[in-house]
């Protein structure tokens, strides 16, 4: 261990069951601690880890009872200069009024452990309106440490310029209080780690000096292990698109037995070689989907959350996934599912060689609205060695990038909540932010798409189409986000 290791700790303090044990959570990245609808459910102070270098530097989290009736407590406060008698007090409300006894356990925590105190509050309150606030502020204002306040239940994401709004709205309010060193919006179900990293550099500045080279370790490990994971889940979904791109299915060949001829004789085998290719497409989009499917598994795990949770993300994605195909509304719903990855459980039809009955109507009218949309959008059919093949269209393909984009964002905004909870990962405008990001690389796209095709997974065309999937990904980080993203993940 290193001499000058530091040593550094966060004192997580709210009114009430106002969502700490929630956001530690997202912090720690692990469902710590209990989490229910109830005043007090934390009834100790729970210490958790955050970060830990080589050199032995830590970054602990308090997670402490929330304050219950805040004024009583500031009037205790106003006689505790006797630390006898103070001790004297807890005791007996230890067992007279436990409510009250965890306030002041908050309290003895944030004095006796934190550099930085971290004041949670409900966000979806109107600050005049959160009448413990005077209060509570001056109960910080005793502890004299730096306070920053976390803004948490801001609801499902929100364009930039509406969430800064609401961030200045409740900064404005605290201005009048001293002790509040900043304001920061940090909510635990649906906020992306690039809040975080504003987070931590923000409570960086307020740490005394002798920690600041301790601190800047820790910091330099959070964007280490934050950037590597956002490039390994580029990679994950390039491999995944290239793969898609790469893919072809033979159209099985036209049966010329009595049968076929009996069928031509009477107009049906113009039909029938309709069935044989689509029954090739049906194959072809049955892959895709398991593909986009163990996509989302390891995207999850990569961010330490359930990969059971796949289909209920992909669903969310696909709620605000818009197609922009020349297909009608319900066709245009159909191929959202595989676009998004939504479209689950259709082997069983496939495999019994039909297309026509519960899942396989559904696989039926995703080849259906690919198809609609012209060869040129959904399927290439291409022959070689007298042998007919199909295979996704780079206009889909493009399509499917967007998709990964979007796929991406919803996994990296889940929070932990409330465990696995979901909470509008996937709000309708995010889409539009990622289109905008990709259009300046579509001419290169366009051309990267045949290159795949005519190579193996270890050639050039793979590396490329990753770096313009991580550039388009930061690209739109940088629009959700403006000033806030890391211009290192631009790199590798």
């Amino acid at each position: 261990m290193n001499d000058t290791a530091a040593t550094i700790q966060f004192a997580l303090i709210s009114h009430t069951n106002n969502g700490k044990t929630t956001l530690a959570r997202t912090l720690v990245g692990v469902d710590v601690g209990e989490v229910r609808d109830a005043a007090h459910v934390t009834v100790l102070a729970e210490e958790h880890t955050l970060l830990k270098t080589a050199e032995g530097d830590t970054l602990q989290l308090w997670d402490t009872p929330g304050f219950g009736d805040s004024v009583r407590l500031l009037r205790r406060l106003a006689m505790a200069g006797n630390p006898i008698g103070w001790f004297l007090r807890e005791v007996f409300d230890r067992y007279r009024d436990k409510p009250f006894w965890l306030s002041q356990q908050a309290l003895r925590t944030a004095r006796d452990s934190a550099d930085v105190v971290l004041y949670l509050v409900n966000s979806s309150e109107l600050p005049r309106d959160a009448g413990y606030l005077p209060a509570e502020m001056k109960i910080l204002e005793w502890l004299g440490k730096p306070v920053v306040v976390l803004l948490n239940q801001m609801g499902p994401p929100r364009p930039a310029n509406e969430e800064a709004a609401e961030q200045a709205r409740w900064k404005a309010h605290l201005d009048q209080y001293p002790i509040v060193r900043d304001v920061l919006a940090l909510d635990a179900f649906a906020r992306c780690w690039v809040h975080e990293r504003v987070f931590y550099e923000a409570v960086g500045k307020l740490l005394d000096e002798s920690k600041q080279a301790g601190y800047a370790r820790l910091l330099a490990l959070w964007q280490a292990n934050n950037q590597d994971r956002f490039h390994e889940a580029m990679r994950v979904a390039a491999v995944q698109l290239a793969a898609a791109a790469r893919d072809s299915e033979p159209i099985a060949l036209a049966d010329t037995g009595f049968l076929q001829s009996a069928m031509k004789a009477v107009g049906l085998a113009k039909s029938a070689d309709q069935q044989r290719q689509e029954k090739a497409m049906a194959v072809l989009v049955e892959r895709l989907n398991a593909g986009i499917g163990e996509t989302t598994r390891v995207l999850l795990k990569l961010h330490r959350l359930d990969p059971g949770e796949a289909a209920r993300i992909n669903a969310r994605v696909r709620e605000n996934f818009k197609v922009r195909a020349p297909v009608d509304k319900a066709q245009a719903g159909l191929l959202g599912a595989v676009v998004s990855g939504a479209a689950t459980g259709l082997s069983a039809d496939l495999m019994a060689g039909g297309l026509t009955f519960g899942a396989g109507a559904l696989l039926g009218g995703v080849v259906g609205a690919l198809t609609a949309a012209g060869a040129a959008w959904g399927f290439n059919t291409s022959t070689e060695r007298n042998k007919t093949t199909v295979e996704f269209a780079d206009e889909f393909l493009h399509t499917l990038l967007l998709g990964s984009v979007l796929r991406y964002l919803a996994v990296a905004h889940f929070g932990r909540g409330r465990g696995d909870f979901v909470e509008g990962e996937a709000p309708a405008f995010w889409q539009t932010e990622v289109e905008a990001a990709a259009a300046p690389h579509a001419n290169e796209l366009a051309g990267l798409w045949s290159a795949l095709r005519q190579e193996d997974d270890s050639g050039k065309a793979g590396e490329r189409l990753r770096q313009l999937l991580t550039a388009v990904a930061t690209h739109a980080l940088s629009r959700l986000y403006p000033t806030k993203v890391d211009p290192e993940l631009h790199g590798r």
